[in-house]
């Protein structure tokens, strides 16, 4: 069985490269998902409705409201709580400050960082584990996703510590791993469901019917240990009971609705992205980015000349490791429900898959880490040039909004940055040239480029994405007024957590409240328009851009005398 003889004995490599000390690693790390953290305002849509609810548990007296989350004052059972228990925890530690809303998923982002590198120390590959760690925590994906509130990358901590302590238990035969695994198993059902149960078991089942073949169901039968499974359901039972009593309707939403049906695309309401099969594919490159661009050489290059059970190990370590990233991709592009941030949960065992194929193809030592600057500074250089000669067609929808970067056009930003980048990864070229222990350490100032260009842009379009400085603007009123929010939640989801109170929604067409408020009809939170123009206490209509239309139509802006437009909304006072 692979790794049956090199568990127990060091794996001596002829690879030179990155001998650095795992400090060096965290620092990046660190740097890469704290850097800048609540420097923008909460985000409209997702991160302002999963920042509201704990908001909500801390300051409902209604203890229920910890087992069934609410949000703008109704029930919103979509998900299990644990991401929200944590979020209310770092509230209730250091209050309600914006980076305090993003601090559970990047603790998760650097959790995933020690899971990689205790994982190869293990193995006996530590080189590895910092190769894949580094390449984990500097891609694109994470640095956007680890640094977001949602349930996505708390998901991947807890479903990759559940496979890779059920990985060294399938090799090793540590009662002590597979009872870790079933902790974190069920860690990961309390953060988004049975989603990770399913994933888990296609995983380990796979793994066991491939290096056993006739004699899987023999050695299934040794994953069955009764005190596992009881660690298991002594962890996730209770809210699953709890949740049903609070809500008789539970069972059947969640475990239907939010699952099968979603899967099968005919949930209620139908409020998410239906993509081809193809839909993660480009995203896989752009998780990995700038990392993706050493995918051609390494499919394509020769593996040096090894031994016959070297080869052997290779190939089953290449299977093992690709059926954590490549079942979560099968089962994500087959599903009906697609978006953007579900294929982060397979992002650690691809990195680790790339980066023992770096080792094995000895790319980690050596001239051949300069190959990755070059190219990098090649592609940096053409992309400036396009950005300057054909803007329109690179940047169009930016160019229309005027958007300014660092006080300079977002044509000239774009241009200026790709020049850093190409300056940057001829640096990183030499630095890796002239010390080859250095090795792929070098091109971690790319990701951190490319980070604080992400915050310049989102701080830029931060009154697009983010309803702080309205906030800020209502609360300066006098006398206080009554907040309404006009049809749609989730595009001023924000509004609603800096205002600390429930809004009130006018004809809401909102599909996260959807649910709520069938199950509470007789709610103060969801008006209708004959409701509105009743009520003679002081307010403020909050119109977004694409409802203004709508909003004259009815003739409801007539009782204002004064407005103010923000970005992607109206305030009407």
């Amino acid at each position: 069985m692979f790794f049956e003889r090199s568990i127990h004995q060091p794996r001596v490599t002829g690879s030179a490269g990155l001998k650095t000390p795992d400090w060096l690693i965290w620092l990046v790390a660190i740097i890469c998902v704290w850097t800048g953290l609540g420097t923008y305002g909460v985000l409209n849509n997702n991160e302002g409705l999963y920042a509201r609810i704990p908001l909500d548990m801390l300051n409902s007296t209604d203890l229920t409201h910890w087992i069934i989350p609410h949000l703008n004052g109704l029930p919103y059972m979509e998900k299990p709580p644990l991401l929200y228990w944590l979020t209310a925890l770092g509230f209730w530690i250091f209050g309600n400050r914006d980076w305090v809303v993003r601090l559970v998923p990047t603790l998760a982002a650097l959790g995933c960082v020690w899971l990689i590198l205790n994982f190869c120390r293990r193995i006996y590959r530590p080189q590895v584990g910092r190769v894949a760690a580094l390449i984990f925590i500097s891609g694109l994906g994470v640095q956007v996703i680890g640094r977001t509130l949602l349930f996505d990358m708390l998901l991947t901590a807890f479903l990759t510590a559940a496979l890779m302590h059920a990985y060294l238990y399938k090799i090793e035969h540590r009662i002590r791993d597979l009872r870790i695994a079933h902790i974190c198993l069920a860690l990961a059902v309390l953060t988004k469901g049975l989603v990770a149960l399913l994933l888990f078991g296609m995983v380990t089942a796979s793994w066991i019917f491939m290096a056993h073949r006739n004699g899987a169901w023999k050695q299934l039968a040794a994953w069955i240990d009764r005190t596992s499974i009881l660690l298991f359901l002594a962890i996730t039972v209770p809210w699953f009971i709890a949740a049903s009593l609070v809500e008789p309707i539970f069972p059947w939403f969640f475990f239907i609705n939010e699952h099968l049906l979603r899967f099968l695309g005919s949930r209620l309401p139908h409020d998410y992205y239906s993509g081809p099969w193809w839909y993660y594919l480009p995203r896989i490159v752009l998780y990995l980015f700038p990392w993706s661009l050493l995918l051609p050489i390494v499919m394509f290059s020769k593996s040096p000349g090894v031994s016959r059970v070297e080869r052997q190990e290779y190939v089953a370590l290449k299977k093992n490791l690709m059926l954590g990233w490549l079942v979560p991709l099968l089962f994500f592009s087959i599903s009906s429900a697609k978006a953007n941030y579900y294929l982060i949960v397979g992002m650690p065992f691809l990195t680790l898959n790339l980066a023992f194929m770096l080792e094995q193809r000895n790319y980690l030592a050596g001239w051949r880490n300069t190959i990755l600057g070059l190219m990098i500074a090649l592609i940096a250089v053409i992309l400036a040039g396009a950005a300057h000669w054909y803007p329109q067609q690179l940047f169009g929808a930016l160019n229309d909004a005027q958007l300014t970067v660092a006080g300079m056009p977002w044509q000239q930003f774009s241009v200026r940055l790709l020049l850093v980048v190409a300056a940057l990864a001829l640096l990183s070229a030499a630095l890796a040239w002239l010390l080859p222990r250095l090795g792929l350490i070098a091109y971690a100032v790319l990701p951190l480029c490319f980070m604080v260009a992400m915050l310049s842009i989102v701080k830029a379009m931060e009154s697009s994405v983010s309803d702080r400085a309205m906030v800020s603007f209502i609360e300066s009123m006098e006398p206080a007024r009554t907040v309404y929010l006009y049809r749609n939640f989730e595009q001023n989801s924000s509004l609603a957590f800096y205002l600390k109170e429930p809004l009130k929604i006018i004809d809401s067409n909102s599909n996260d409240l959807y649910w709520g408020d069938r199950l509470r009809p007789d709610n103060e939170v969801m008006i209708e328009r004959r409701q509105f123009r009743q009520q003679d206490e002081p307010k403020v209509v909050v119109v977004p851009n694409g409802y203004m239309d709508e909003f004259a139509h009815y003739k409801l802006q007539s009782r204002f005398r004064r407005n103010r437009q923000f970005d992607h909304a109206t305030v009407f006072y």
